[in-house]
């Protein structure tokens, strides 16, 4: 059974930083290019970013520069590095494959204050 938990949001003030975690059991993390999403209320799920089985990367527009996106193909593990939050980063963040073959996770909260 594959299961991705996502981890490590929470409230912080603009100009501030978080680091989010997504674990993956039960599928051949490595083989896939993974990537993070968010969903904001009333909105659509949207990518964020994602990453190659080889650390290639790719962003939104709205993250470019602020956002970096990592994994540990070892640990079954990827990480997302928020910095400069603005209240527009403010949604519920997933992680999954590109093009979300996985059962999706509970997601983690990130608000960001003006």
């Amino acid at each position: 059974q594959v299961q991705l938990v996502e981890s490590g949001g929470g409230l912080v003030q603009a100009g501030g930083s978080l680091r989010l975690s997504c674990a993956a059991s039960g599928s051949d993390f490595s083989a896939n290019i993974m990537a993070w999403y968010r969903q904001a209320p009333g909105k659509q799920r949207e990518l964020v970013a994602l990453i190659t089985r080889g650390g290639t990367t790719n962003y939104a527009d709205s993250v470019k520069g602020r956002f970096t996106i990592s994994r540990d193909n070892a640990k079954n593990t990827m990480y997302l590095q928020m910095n400069s939050l603005q209240p527009e980063d403010t949604a519920v963040y997933y992680c999954n494959t590109r093009y979300s073959t996985l059962p999706w996770g509970q997601g983690t909260q990130v608000t960001v204050s003006s």
